[in-house]
């Protein structure tokens, strides 16, 4: 089914009064009356702009028909879930378009008041780590369109307290029941889904609920398998380094991700720092190691092309 901007039809702006749009259907009537007008497409103007008309001169289904929002004219188009079942009835395919008869037919030709659960809408929500570890508690700014009295939609700003619970992951969609649109003639307001992004944090990286975090340890706590400690998201642990551990080796902390059923891990990486020689007594001390120790990291390079 192809939309129809019924407001390019009648060359009016969507914040456009009554008054105007009376006015403007008096013009393209008069313009394109087949018994008057010389277009070869008059008729099909004609039945298009009294189409429109309709719409738009009725505050109902003005209101329900602002709720779909702006699309493009002929792009694809299906109503919302429910929609149709709400009208409960249909108008005379042949004196509207098929777009008209799915969106509108319950309320046309006076068979009642229409009543619409009104649509879902979508945002976004930051928050840190430690929020996410932990839960937290957001107030937003959510912007709505209600209808005045006269039907036209007027923006709305409400402010909203929402529960983010511990454990959700970037990407995550909260659904926030009953804080969408407002349903047109008493009908359910839809939705709110709230998508999580989580900020970039100072050490941790997050890939779902697993965390990976670069431990920066010193030779001699790698070569002998010292126990550090390692930050995480619910305090400092105790990790034993196996002896002989390299750079960009990992480590895991089974449960120590974000909370879930299961929980994500945390991922340690071994960064090796090589402390700088400098004083002469540094540099005495590691010409002393290069004379006792018989290690050489490209051995298996000698010899190659």
């Amino acid at each position: 089914m192809e939309y129809k901007d019924y407001y390019q039809i009648m060359g009016v702006g969507r914040e456009a009064a009554a008054d105007d749009i009376k006015r403007a259907y008096r013009r393209l009537a008069r313009k394109f009356h087949p018994d008057v007008s010389k277009e070869k497409d008059a008729e099909a103007r004609f039945k298009e702009i009294g189409e429109a008309y309709e719409v738009l001169r009725d505050p109902e289904k003005r209101a329900a028909y602002d709720a779909l929002g702006a699309r493009k004219p002929g792009e694809d188009f299906r109503p919302p879930p429910d929609w149709e079942s709400d009208y409960g009835g249909r108008v005379d395919p042949n004196a509207h378009s098929d777009f008209f008869e799915q969106m509108f037919g319950g309320l046309g030709r006076g068979r009642g008041t229409f009543r619409s659960r009104g649509f879902d809408t979508a945002g976004h929500v930051e928050i840190t780590l430690e929020e996410a570890f932990r839960g937290t508690d957001r107030r937003l700014s959510v912007q709505r369109v209600a209808v005045d009295e006269r039907g036209h939609p007027q923006p709305a700003t409400q402010q909203l307290n929402v529960r983010i619970p511990a454990g959700v992951v970037d990407g995550q969609q909260i659904r926030v029941a009953a804080q969408g649109q407002p349903g047109v003639g008493g009908g359910p307001a839809g939705d709110l889904f709230l998508e999580v992004r989580l900020l970039p944090h100072r050490w941790f990286r997050a890939e779902g609920r697993d965390l990976s975090l670069d431990l920066p340890v010193t030779p001699w706590e790698a070569a002998l398998g010292e126990t550090v400690r390692v930050p995480t998201l619910g305090g400092r642990v105790d990790l034993k380094l196996p002896k002989g551990s390299q750079t960009d080796q990992q480590l895991r902390l089974k449960g120590r991700g974000l909370p879930g059923s299961p929980p994500g891990d945390q991922f340690v990486v071994l960064k090796i720092m090589v402390p700088p020689a400098a004083n002469s007594t540094d540099e005495a001390q590691y010409r002393q190691m290069a004379a006792t120790f018989a290690f050489n990291p490209r051995a298996a390079m000698e010899g190659a092309s």
